[in-house]
């Protein structure tokens, strides 16, 4: 009887540690339940790599990589934040030859999933209803919050 109420009161601490959310490791996962949003973000953590290297990174340049399943349509939809990563354009180093400024941004850092209702078709992300987890694929922490 007291291993049934040991392994009861494990299983209750491991899911209470995951119910609240919070900042995940690689292979850890989030859970919320019923949420109005979502927010996952993914601290700005500067690229390590050298000149060397063309573009490896040790820490995959700051990309947080995650896995969201959702119970309401019993979807999976991953996600990518890369606030490192650089989309723009180089036509400023071309000194001008084209005539184009430079266009573009920088990845996003955090994303944030708000509830919607009414929809036509249940795939949507924004269907959060129920309860959604968070698995965290990177190689780089992500911070999960359910509002």
């Amino acid at each position: 009887m007291k291993k049934v109420t040991l392994l009861t009161v494990v299983l209750f601490a491991g899911v209470t540690a995951t119910a609240f959310a919070g900042n995940i490791k690689t292979g850890q996962t989030a859970t919320c339940n019923d949420a109005k949003s979502i927010t996952i973000s993914v601290a700005k953590i500067a690229n390590k790599a050298n000149s060397s290297d063309f573009g490896y990174t040790t820490n995959d340049r700051g990309t947080g990589n995650v896995v969201v399943w959702k119970s309401s349509n019993a979807t999976t939809v991953p996600i990518s934040l890369g606030p490192n990563d650089d989309n723009r354009s180089v036509n400023g180093t071309d000194k001008g030859k084209t005539g184009l400024g430079r266009m573009g941004t920088m990845g996003r850092s955090k994303v944030v999933l708000t509830r919607q209702t009414a929809f036509s078709r249940g795939d949507s992300i924004g269907d959060i209803s129920g309860k959604v987890t968070v698995t965290n694929t990177g190689t780089n922490p992500v911070s999960v919050a359910c509002n």
